[in-house]
């Protein structure tokens, strides 16, 4: 017996569906998969210009000497040159509780830092959730020119407690969003003028150009961000932090192969006065933005590698940033340093 027209039609259109979601997905999975093979040049290896993000307690009265002594063995001999110490975080207006309430060890912290690691440098991580909805509540609402304003002052308020810079983390960062740019060219001012350093973190650049509208018309979360904005902001700042973990990708050779295409365009859209840093996962949650079997530390570094060996090996301002000291295992600092090597400039 014939099938009727409209079940062939069915099952045509489902195959062709079918197509339209497995095909692309194939040849990405294949490009990752190439972009993770080869072998990264020998110059891809520390320039000394490495970053930690370190979590509240050292700021808070947790920590103390013996916590310094700790980290001081785990870093010593390695790039780290900077410490974006969580001292936050921002009210949702923008503004900072005073240091005795924000963060009452924070002088301590530096001078022993500065005792323990001479030449390291101690920045105030800052950050606060943000929100776009002018119906939402419990977050930071950039589009309010007096919360922009405050963040400013809040950023002189760290400064003057003696941290070498300030480091912005706000998120979601939507791509393109016109009043974190004004937010930054407040601020740039505001920090270099006491003579410190501005650096922020922010979301991965489109891995194809204009997924982030599409993630965002889907889902309401422009996961990515154009690599036109990521050099926009770039310019605007000191250090730029690219947060290259929490993408989803299960296996190993994926995720290093989307590592090293992240690299890739990061480097094309900094430019050489703005160092920076690519994001290690020092953690190991396991949900689905973050397959830990897959997100590794030996992969990260690989892929950077390969990512700075065939777009510009000789890049002087980069570097890495490691997330998140508490969260790291032997095994994880272990990899950095096999893969990343020891100090090899200034």
């Amino acid at each position: 017996m014939a099938r009727p027209k409209w079940r062939r039609a069915g099952k045509w259109a489902a195959w062709s569906m079918a197509l339209l979601v497995v095909l692309p997905l194939t040849v990405a999975g294949t490009a990752l998969r190439a972009g993770y093979a080869g072998a990264a040049a020998p110059e891809a290896t520390t320039r000394g210009r490495d970053a930690l993000w370190l979590g509240h307690a050292w700021v808070d009265g947790r920590r103390d000497a013996s916590d310094v002594a700790a980290l001081r063995r785990r870093v010593q001999g390695t790039g780290i040159r900077d410490l974006y110490v969580h001292a936050g975080p921002l009210e949702h207006d923008g503004s900072l509780p005073p240091a005795r309430t924000a963060h009452p060890r924070a002088r301590w912290l530096i001078g022993a830092m500065h005792r323990a690691l001479p030449g390291v440098r101690v920045h105030a991580w800052l950050g606060d959730r943000l929100v776009y909805d002018p119906g939402a509540r419990g977050g930071l609402r950039l589009s309010d020119a007096a919360a922009r304003a405050a963040i400013v002052r809040s950023a002189r308020q760290v400064l003057a407690e003696g941290f070498a810079g300030v480091h912005l983390d706000v998120e979601p960062l939507h791509s393109g969003n016109a009043d974190y740019l004004r937010l930054l060219d407040r601020l740039g001012p505001a920090v270099r003028g006491r003579g410190a350093i501005l650096s922020v973190a922010v979301h991965q650049i489109d891995p194809l150009p204009g997924l982030h509208t599409v993630t965002g018309t889907l889902t309401g979360h422009p996961k990515w961000l154009s690599q036109r904005f990521f050099g926009q902001v770039a310019r605007r700042v000191d250090q730029i932090a690219l947060m290259s973990y929490d993408t989803g990708l299960p296996t190993e050779g994926l995720y290093g192969g989307y590592v090293a295409q992240q690299t890739r365009l990061a480097l094309e859209a900094t430019g050489g006065r703005t160092q920076l840093l690519m994001g290690l996962p020092f953690f190991h949650t396991d949900d689905m933005g973050h397959h830990a079997s897959a997100e590794t530390v030996r992969a990260a570094v690989r892929g950077i590698r390969l990512g700075l060996s065939r777009e510009d090996r000789d890049r002087k301002q980069f570097g890495m940033a490691l997330y998140v000291d508490f969260a790291a295992t032997d095994e994880d600092w272990s990899a950095y340093r096999r893969g990343w090597g020891g100090r090899n400039g200034s």
